[in-house]
């Protein structure tokens, strides 16, 4: 084995001081680096954590980062292209062993050796000969660290069966996952170049407002599960329904409501009365709960809303834009969704987490309008539409591959797998 000599040691203590005064200096100049450093992979100045608590603090309050759909976005995209051309031309890389099932800092395992060439060749991990090449040290930690928060996954630090899975997808399946980002970004180029929008990329699970090719906020998102994903589209965001009425959704009657009332009936117990919905037929006209035969086809031809309240799926503000699809923005009353890395679990409209602040910036310019009086009403419960003064363009991208304008590459799971590269890049 290698002996580690005094002055290498020195260097390396030397250079982790200099890298943790860089950043506390940069945190300290300003508020924003503490979100997002200059270095360009998203782990800031958190103080990342194998704990689940940071896991969860981590996927429910993204930092801002670069819009996904930037026009500047293409260039770095072409030359992420053709560094993946040549990654894929000299062999690729191997794939990480899933034995041990977790690699983590002080580890010693021939399976690190084959974590450090993977890391080596997308560019986390500088290259270089490791003097031990085997122990899973600081560098190999910090490069696990970037290369997580360039996948979408939580910094920790820590290769997981998820970590492994992301980095076991093939460099051919990248490139080709590269290539078709490209397409798409292009595709909204002369949409996106100036003003206002809001962008929902369903493969990150997040929604941007964006500002003249600025992130003004980023949110964590609850999409589409995989058997009913979300579509994509654009449109334009002209109402919101502070404390609104829920009008369940035709999915959502006939493939949830209909077979839990079903099930319940025989229980001897009612659906509506546990839910607080009320039916109303074709006329109009509220039925008693009683009324409604489960078992029947008379479910189906009936119409179903629930009041607002703490119960209400919608929670206290819908995000309303004309559609084919019966989609739409919104709260809800339960936010544990949104602190777990795989968030594809609605009927394909997005939940939003701290819409409040997504809200006050749509309704910015509207006189009585900012992000005290959106809480006020949150807390009175008070039922309002405001049309905004000026729409706002809303688009569902997907956008599972790009490089953003400072070189960084990022990667997303192909959650309806529309990559064409089989389950590999989905199955994390």
């Amino acid at each position: 084995m290698k002996t580690l000599t005094s002055a290498r040691l020195t260097r390396s203590f030397t250079c982790r001081a200099i890298l943790a005064a860089l950043l506390a200096s940069l945190a300290a100049a300003s508020p924003a680096m503490a979100q997002w450093n200059p270095f360009g992979d998203g782990i800031g100045t958190f103080n990342s954590s194998s704990d689940i608590g940071f896991t969860r603090r981590w996927q429910a309050n993204p930092p801002p980062g670069y819009p996904t759909l930037s026009p500047k976005n293409i260039a770095a995209t072409k030359t992420a292209i053709k560094r993946y051309e040549k990654i894929v031309k000299d062999g690729g890389w191997k794939q990480i062993p899933s034995n041990p099932k977790k690699l983590a800092a002080g580890y010693n395992d021939p399976a690190v050796a084959i974590l450090r060439q993977r890391l080596k060749a997308s560019g986390e991990l500088e290259a270089g000969e490791a003097w031990a090449p085997h122990q899973y040290d600081y560098y190999v930690e910090r490069a696990v660290k970037r290369f997580q928060a360039t996948n979408g996954l939580a910094p920790t630090g820590i290769v997981d069966r998820r970590t492994r899975a992301a980095l076991n997808v093939s460099a051919k399946a990248r490139l080709k996952q590269l290539k078709k980002g490209l397409s798409r970004i292009r595709s909204y180029t002369n949409k996106t170049k100036k003003g206002r929008y809001v962008v929902v990329n369903i493969p990150s699970a997040q929604i941007e407002a964006v500002e003249n090719d600025h992130v003004v906020t980023r949110h964590a998102g609850v999409v589409g599960k995989i058997s009913r994903p979300s579509p994509i589209l654009s449109s334009r965001i002209h109402e919101l329904n502070f404390n609104p009425v829920w009008r369940l959704p035709p999915t959502v009657i006939s493939k949830d409501l209909i077979p839990k009332g079903r099930q319940m009936e025989k229980a001897g117990k009612d659906v509506l009365v546990k839910f607080g919905i009320d039916a109303y037929d074709g006329s109009g006209r509220k039925l008693s709960p009683d009324k409604v035969k489960w078992r029947s086809s008379m479910p189906h031809r009936l119409s179903y809303r629930q009041k607002p309240g703490k119960d209400n799926p919608l929670g206290f503000v819908k995000i309303n834009f004309h559609n084919g699809h019966s989609v739409y923005l919104h709260d809800t009353p339960s936010d544990s969704l949104f602190g777990r890395n795989f968030r594809a679990a609605s009927s394909g409209c997005i939940r939003v987490h701290g819409i409040e602040d997504l809200a006050a910036w749509l309704l910015a310019g509207k006189e009585g309008w900012d992000k005290s009086q959106v809480l006020h009403i949150k807390e009175t419960g008070e039922t309002k539409t405001v049309r905004l003064k000026k729409p706002v363009r809303i688009f569902f991208a997907y956008v599972t591959a790009w490089a953003t304008e400072d070189g960084v590459i990022q990667f997303r799971r192909d959650l309806y797998n529309k990559d064409g590269v089989g389950s590999e890049a989905g199955s994390y």
